[in-house]
Formats: structure tokens, C-alpha cells, sequence
């Protein structure tokens, strides 16, 4: 089967689907229509499917004979954003966007199973098994710390998987070009969480008080010399404060100063010495009065692709890609596909999606070039049959 040219037909019902999602985004945990359309088209491919995996996940099955099973993972959630970009299919729902994305990956999933479930009415679907894993909350953990995949894997879904596939459309870059590489490919991630408290006084009267806002900025301040000073330049790392507060009148010194912020890091030592750092850089504020306290939440481990996985998705999106594979740098961004990767080997890749003039990700104008959604789906569908013929060969 001509993968691209039955995917290219496909194209124009992929593209709605991708828009009707678009109008309808859902938040994390909260994706039900998205499920519930992502079921029906499973189930209308032949796929034997289950729903209300991890909350609002699906996971659907298809089985052509004995054989190694191969996974294939879409996110479905959007996020809490105001669309701005006045796109005809823009979003209906006030504050809330796919700005990420996410409705491209599951619109391009849906193309995989009737993509799969043509291969395999012809005879074409070697032996073996192909899931699909229908992903919520990939943006954001829930109360308990835990993201969709992390909920997904608790509950079974990557049970007897021999390889995982996935990819995150690029709106920054190139349309048409695959951005593969075996190793090291996103970043881990921590959260962290921080509170600087000092004395609260009147602001004509500094003397009387400890200036939580003033030490907490000094803190920031020192912490920022972490991955300049403290790790050797062939190393990476990030380390971000996104998020302030304090204060509670301008005439008043802030008694209290609340900061959340997030580093990324590929390997263990680096992670290890960015938490010591930003220990250190805010405790060195208590000899001036304040009282500080700092926590980390373990966020997404590295996405580490498997080399064999990624040399076969090399090998399978080859002939299906016009624009060809680019052998990508490591990314600073994280994705918990990491944690399908760590139950089975695996493989993730951008597909280049950029606009003429790019969107970037996050923002409340994002878009992306949609012909590639159904270029998403042959790759995803010759990847995984390629995995099928590739993983019996070893057997």
C-alpha cells in the first residue's frame, strides 16, 4: 500500500476532525468528547477499544496473528489559553485552546487506524498486534502528581508492548522534514515550589521589617548563576522561575513571597546539582532574616530514544517523507512520553509543521501547517508496521 497517497485521500476528513477538535477543546483529565470521538473512529476502523482508561484515555487494539506489539501514543488535552489567532475553526470555549497541538496528534492517530485497518483487510499488516493509546493530560499532572501517561501505564495499557511510537508536530519548524535522534531527546523536568517569609512593617519604616520581596528577587537573583557557574558548559541544563507573588499593599514590606519555576536536565548529575544550587542561593537569605523553604516535584523524566526503535523509524519514514530525516539536537522542552519509553523501547519525533510565517507553541495564536497532518499518519502507520517485520526478525 502507497502509505502517503491513501493517507493524502484520507487528508481532507483528517483536517476536520483536527478542526471540529479545535473548536472543542477540552482541559486535561477533561477530555470526554475527544475520547468519545477518538473510540468511535477506533471502533469504526475495527479496532477492539476500551475506554475510560486513565480517566478519559483510550486504548484501542488491532490484531493480525502472533506476533510482537507495537504502540502508537497521541496527547488529546488542550490548554487554559484564550485563542487570539481568528482562525475560522477557532475555539469555542472561552479560555481554553489546543495550542499545543495535541488536536493535530489525535485527528493524525485517527488516520493510523483506518491506515492500519486498510493494511490489514489487504493482507499487508504483518503478524503481531498495533495499539493505539489515546492519551489525556500530557500538559499537567493531577493532584496526586501524576500525568495521563503516568495514569495510562497504572492501569495496564503498555501490558505486552514490545515498542512504543510517538510524535509532536514542530510549528516552529519546517513543514515536511522528520527531526529524529537516537538518544537523549527531550528533557527531564522538576517543578519547583518555594516560599520566603520575612516580617511584614509599614514601608516608611523598612527598618522594622524583613523584606520578603526584596530577598526573594536577590534569591531568583543568585539562582540564575546555577547552569552559568555551577555546571561545566558541556553540560545542559535550564532553570526558570515562571511564577511570583507577594504583597499585599504598596505601603507595606511583604511579610510572605510565593515562587514556582521548573529546570530541565538530561542526566541525573545535573538535575542533582540545580536542586542543591537553588537550595543553596535562597538559603543564604536566612542569615538576613528570612525563613525559607524549597520543594521539588519530580516532573517528566529525559525522553531517551532507543538507537534500534529509532534506526527502524529511520528506516520507515525514509520513503515516506519528501522533505527527509534531520538528525535533531536534544530539545529542553519534556514530554511524558518519557514514561512510555521507559516501559518499552522506544522512539519520538518532531514532524515539522511551521506556517509560513511559524506559530510558536503555548501562544494564543498557534497553528500549524494542517497537510502534514496526514503525512503524521503515514509515518506513524509505516512506522509501525515497520517495527512489526523488524521486531519478528529478531524473535
Amino acid at each position: 500500500m502507497d502509505l502517503l497517497r491513501r493517507a493524502n485521500e484520507l487528508g481532507p476528513r483528517l483536517i476536520e476532525i483536527r478542526r471540529d477538535l479545535h473548536r472543542h477543546p477540552e482541559l486535561s483529565f477533561g477530555e470526554h468528547r475527544t475520547a468519545a470521538l477518538a473510540a468511535r473512529e477506533a471502533a469504526g476502523a475495527g479496532f477492539s477499544v476500551r475506554e475510560g482508561i486513565a480517566k478519559t484515555g483510550v486504548v484501542a487494539d488491532l490484531t493480525s496473528g502472533m506476533g510482537p506489539t507495537v504502540a502508537i501514543r497521541a496527547d488529546m488535552d488542550a490548554l487554559p489559553i484564550q485563542e487570539t489567532g481568528g482562525a475560522p475553526y477557532a475555539s469555542r470555549v472561552d479560555g481554553v485552546m489546543h495550542a499545543c497541538g495535541h488536536d493535530c496528534h489525535t485527528a493524525g492517530l485517527i488516520g493510523v487506524a483506518h491506515l492500519l485497518a486498510a493494511m490489514h483487510a489487504s493482507g499487508g499488516l504483518p503478524p503481531g498486534s498495533v495499539r493505539l493509546l489515546f492519551q489525556p493530560s500530557e500538559e499537567r499532572a493531577d493532584a496526586e502528581g501524576k500525568s495521563g501517561a503516568m495514569r495510562m501505564l497504572e492501569e495496564g495499557a503498555m501490558e505486552g508492548v514490545d515498542a512504543v511510537v510517538g510524535l509532536h508536530v514542530g510549528a516552529h519548524l519546517p513543514a515536511g522534514r522528520v527531526y529524529l535522534r537516537a538518544g537523549p531527546f527531550f528533557a527531564g523536568s522538576d517543578e519547583i515550589d518555594l516560599r520566603v517569609r520575612g516580617r511584614s512593617a509599614h514601608a516608611g519604616r523598612p527598618q522594622d521589617g524583613v523584606d520578603a520581596l526584596a530577598l526573594a528577587c536577590q534569591g531568583v537573583v543568585a539562582a540564575q548563576q546555577i547552569v552559568s557557574r555551577r555546571l561545566s558548559p558541556n553540560d545542559q541544563g535550564v532553570l526558570t522561575f515562571g511564577s511570583i507573588r507577594g504583597g499585599t499593599a504598596p505601603n507595606i514590606i511583604a511579610e510572605e513571597v510565593r515562587l514556582r519555576g521548573t529546570l530541565r536536565y538530561f542526566e541525573p548529575e545535573v538535575r542533582r546539582r540545580i536542586q542543591a544550587g537553588v537550595r543553596a542561593a535562597f538559603a543564604s537569605l536566612e542569615p538576613m532574616g528570612a525563613d525559607t523553604d524549597v520543594r521539588f516535584r519530580a516532573g517528566y523524566p529525559p525522553v531517551v530514544n532507543d538507537p534500534r526503535v529509532t534506526s527502524w523509524v529511520r528506516e520507515a519514514a525514509g520513503p515516506i517523507i519528501e522533505g527527509g530525516v534531520v538528525e535533531s539536537e536534544p530539545n529542553l522542552e519534556a514530554e511524558d512520553f518519557a514514561f512510555f519509553a521507559n516501559a518499552a523501547p522506544g522512539a519520538f519525533f518532531w514532524l515539522g509543521a511551521a506556517l509560513p510565517e511559524p506559530r510558536a507553541h503555548h501562544r494564543s495564536d498557534f497553528d500549524v501547517d494542517e497537510s502534514m497532518i496526514p503525512v503524521g499518519s503515514a509515518l506513524l502507520a509505516g512506522s509501525a508496521a515497520h517495527l512489526m517485520r523488524r521486531l519478528a526478525e529478531e524473535e
